[in-house]
């Protein structure tokens, strides 16, 4: 008996895209192929026109979707996809046209996401934003779904496939919104907690394989999967770490942000990406090496304005510094600091930086306690740090170092020497 081992070759993509002038072309194609090579397909091809704005119907013009249709059928592609979200009525033209299954950037970025997501939280949040993104484009295609004819024996009183279907996407999108909610309060009540334990908490984020899940396991030894690919970490990880100063903080990583992330992902993973609001300092990581990085560090700002961060305390990490670093990376960004997360370079004046950055939580004292409040000497002792201790006529003298609610809660008790 011969055995067989069954190869899936990667699927032929050719990528297509508008230059409008509203963004680089280029560099957005760059990283579409990155995306699609990620998600497993093999780039044959790259097709761009420059007009004021996609052909409605079409999204090319008629002339040079006939020239992408000619160069489909003479390399055997298998799937066209486009670097802007397609209209219902574009993806079914295109479908049309060519006779290929044609994509956008939005369901590529959708497909990567469903194969990185390990937790449950993670695959609910996925199929829930690829629900939303779909729902309106069962719209159109009625002829195809259609369960009722037209002839002897078909007519009568009945549901189509497109109106069945849509009603059961909705149902399962109540479902998934539901499952979501009570996760979402279970991680209110993690989040609760912390506070009322005083655990501070730093977050990681940045554009998407700019190194941080590296950094998290360098920090940490959290074991997160780190690779050289975009969307590598879906799942958030939080551990705890000792700063220099004693402290021990969560450090939470989160998933990596894109140029143009879809909508719908924005909103589903917004009770994972809220970590950010709730924490007391962010962590922005940029690659160093990349000549995007800027434009990186400009995408991640201007999501966290989305989420309601502004005015939350960061520090921008220029990773990767064990390579060449970019000409465009501007050399005077305030309160940054150089790192290689692989090589461990600048990871103890990043932790230095963390310190100075968190609000003090807790001070050297000096105190005389008397002797007739014993339940303050226990608390002092219990949760401070002698560095000194005498017995005095008038009471117990203490030089220590305590959380600063501790020290505000005796602070009658403070003394000058």
């Amino acid at each position: 008996m011969e055995l067989y081992e069954n190869k899936q070759e990667p699927e032929k993509a050719v990528l297509v895209a508008v230059d409008t002038g509203e963004y680089d072309c280029d560099s957005s194609l760059a990283e579409l192929e990155e995306l699609a090579m990620t998600a497993g397909a093999q780039v044959a091809g790259f097709v761009s026109q420059k007009r004021d704005r996609p052909d409605g119907a079409l999204f090319l013009g008629s002339g040079r979707l006939d020239e992408l249709k000619e160069f489909c059928e003479n390399n055997e592609i298998d799937v066209v996809i486009a670097d802007s979200e397609l209209s219902p009525v574009q993806q079914r033209n295109m479908e049309n046209v060519l006779d290929l299954r044609v994509i956008d950037r939005t369901t590529l970025i959708l497909d990567i996401f469903a194969q990185r997501a390990v937790s449950n939280e993670g695959k609910l949040q996925v199929e829930l934003a690829q629900l939303k993104y779909n729902l309106p484009r069962l719209i159109g295609q009625g002829h195809k779904l259609s369960r009722l004819g037209g002839g002897i024996g078909t007519r009568g009183p009945g549901e189509t496939k497109l109106e069945s279907d849509k009603r059961h996407i909705r149902r399962r999108i109540k479902t998934l919104e539901d499952e979501l909610a009570e996760l979402e309060k279970r991680r209110n009540l993690t989040r609760a907690r912390r506070e009322k334990d005083r655990v501070e908490t730093v977050v990681i984020v940045g554009y998407t394989n700019a190194g941080k899940s590296t950094l998290m396991n360098h920090l940490t030894e959290a074991g997160v999967l780190a690779q050289d690919k975009l969307f590598a970490t879906l799942d958030p990880t939080s551990r705890a770490l000792t700063l220099p100063d004693g402290r021990r903080i969560m450090l939470i990583d989160t998933v990596g942000f894109i140029r143009r992330l879809p909508h719908n992902l924005v909103e589903a993973f917004k009770s994972t990406l809220e970590e950010a609001v709730s924490a007391k300092l962010i962590l922005n990581v940029c690659d160093a090496s990349d000549p995007e990085c800027p434009e990186h560090l400009e995408v991640t700002e201007k999501l966290l304005d989305e989420l309601g961060c502004s005015g939350k305390p960061v520090i921008t990490v220029l990773n990767k510094c064990d390579l060449p670093l970019s000409d465009s990376v501007p050399l005077n960004i305030k309160d940054s600091v150089r790192i290689s997360a692989l090589s461990g370079e600048g990871i103890d004046t990043l932790l230095e930086a963390v310190s100075k950055a968190l609000p003090p939580s807790r001070a050297r004292v000096k105190v005389l306690i008397p002797y007739s409040d014993g339940a303050a000497a226990a608390a002092m002792r219990k949760d401070g740090v002698i560095a000194g201790e005498e017995y005095r006529a008038d009471g117990l003298y203490l030089d220590i170092t305590a959380d600063t609610e501790l020290v505000d809660r005796y602070k009658d008790y403070c003394i000058r020497e």
